[in-house]
């Protein structure tokens, strides 16, 4: 078993030196929140980003039509209210008529219908194009209102829209090319300055339709050692932090001055196989490699045991008891006896990429799996990557095999449909598809019956476990921690941080 180093926290003087700031501590203040995390964001284009580091920074300044809060409920962002027709085949919104982009211009239909007509456009690359593929046009009848006519019934396409992926844009700067070199959006908070790998500040944005934020901004400071985050929190240099790894988090409720934020996520972690690769392209080699890795060692090893194990499904009303799904109970002479029926009793050498810092357990996991792959023959040879040329990589599907976290979505379809239909736009990235699979996306996208969807998609997870082009691993938590002058922070499920427009600091 891989054992973690003990990690030395970082001085206040140390802490200073690393990021340029006065040792001593801030004054507590009422009208900028200080706030840290490891990774930076690594593009500002709301439709194309991935990676969890952009998008906790994006949904801050950028919104959807809706949102889901803490309970995982649709409910209204720019949008005030919705209805489906009775077919399901048209769904109209009313928008806030106070709506206003940072610049000034107010949110309206023609906004709405050029942000959909952008994602759409197979050119922009949107990252969540194909949750978006039943809408045939879109109607503006006045400023207010937008009418989506949709190709078939599609149950989750509302839960789509509630992505900062769906974020609205100006129809003005998608005109001008600029979407992704500045930020304007109708969020909370305006994107004043980014300093790459450095800093963002990011101010109140006056004219937010969702009322006045509780502080007149953020300060975030770019700190790649989650230890340094802490030590800076320790001298009170930071109000607010977003953690990633559970060494650190761990030890937040030690600090009496700190306040812990922990709840369970439907973010995954993931081994990734590229089944277009041989010997990946072998079903029975696949399965040799799900039968060969333990889930629990990896989860107790990489994150302290500070999750589950799961299947695919990881929505709390759709998840199933994943010890039914193949394999899931660790068998090494079945997996050996999988290799030898394949063809590679003498195993094979393969490269698995992971990403430094997202997620800061990458490089653990990846160190268990390659050991508990060893006992069936295959040599992995572990390569870490920074996030942004990890990102580039894993979107062009070049990898032998790829340690991922992977975001969770309210919906089962809005979550793995890129994936794993034949019209998924990231169909190059997961590089298997079957017609299995494509049906029962298909069926799932259009059963309104809450019951029928669930046997459907539980047919789904029973299947893809099965043809294994990924091994699920588990999920974790989303940590944040904060002062306890701090109020107002509600973490959810989807691991946003969008509740910061609501946080105060207690004098």
């Amino acid at each position: 078993m891989v054992k973690h180093l003990t990690r030395k926290l970082v001085s206040g003087m140390a802490l200073a030196a690393l990021v340029g700031i006065a040792a001593a501590p801030l004054e507590a203040s009422a009208a900028t929140l200080h706030m840290a995390w490891a990774q930076d964001a690594t593009g500002l284009d709301p439709h194309k980003q991935t990676a969890f580091s952009s998008l906790r920074l994006l949904e801050l300044v950028y919104e959807p039509l809706v949102r889901v809060d803490a309970s995982l409920k649709i409910v209204p962002a720019i949008a005030d209210s919705w209805q489906f027709s009775a077919d399901g085949k048209e769904l109209s919104f009313k928008l806030n008529p106070k709506a206003k982009f940072q610049n000034g211009a107010a949110v309206t239909s023609a906004d709405v219908k050029a942000s959909f007509e952008r994602i759409l456009d197979e050119k922009t690359g949107a990252a969540a194009r194909a949750n978006f593929l039943s809408i045939a046009s879109i109607d503006t009848p006045d400023p207010a209102s937008v009418v989506f006519h949709l190709s078939q019934p599609d149950v989750p396409l509302l839960t789509a829209m509630s992505d900062v992926n769906a974020a609205i844009v100006p129809a003005s700067e998608i005109a001008a090319g600029s979407i992704g070199t500045k930020a304007i959006g109708s969020g909370p908070f305006k994107l004043d300055k980014w300093d790459p790998n450095a800093k963002e500040v990011l101010s109140a944005n006056k004219d937010w339709a969702g009322g006045a934020t509780g502080v007149d901004g953020i300060e975030i400071s770019v700190l790649p050692d989650e230890t340094a985050i802490l030590a800076a929190m320790r001298t009170k240099q930071i109000d607010f932090a977003l953690l990633n790894d559970p060494l650190v988090a761990t030890l937040v409720p030690k600090e009496a001055s700190l306040q812990l934020n922990r709840v369970p996520v439907l973010a995954y972690h993931v081994l990734q196989l590229n089944p277009s690769r041989k010997p990946m392209t072998e079903l029975k080699v696949r399965q040799a490699i799900s039968c060969a890795i333990d889930r629990q060692e990896v989860l107790d090893t990489a994150s302290l045991g500070e999750g589950k194990v799961t299947g695919p499904l990881t929505i709390p009303s759709m998840a199933t008891d994943p010890g039914q799904l193949f394999c899931y109970k660790r068998d090494v002479e079945k997996a050996k006896k999988l290799m030898a029926e394949a063809g590679f009793a003498d195993g094979f050498s393969a490269t698995v990429i992971g990403a430094n810092g997202e997620p800061p357990t990458a490089a653990a996991e990846a160190q268990v799996i390659q050991s508990q792959l060893a006992e069936i023959g295959v040599k992995l040879d572990i390569k870490m990557m920074e996030l942004n040329v990890y990102v580039d990589a894993w979107l062009k599907g070049d990898f032998d095999m790829a340690v991922a976290l992977n975001g969770g979505r309210a919906d089962p379809y809005t979550m793995y449909n890129r994936y794993w239909t034949k019209a998924g736009n990231l169909q190059k990235v997961a590089n298997y598809i079957d017609d299995t699979l494509d049906s029962q996306m298909q069926k799932g996208r259009a059963e309104t019956d809450p019951e029928k969807r669930k046997a459907i998609f539980a047919e789904f997870e029973k299947h893809i476990a099965e043809v294994s082009p990924w091994i699920w691993l588990y999920t974790s938590y989303s940590y944040t921690a904060q002062q306890k002058n701090v109020a107002g922070f509600v973490p959810t499920p989807t691991g946003t941080l969008f509740s910061l427009s609501k946080v105060t600091i207690q004098q």
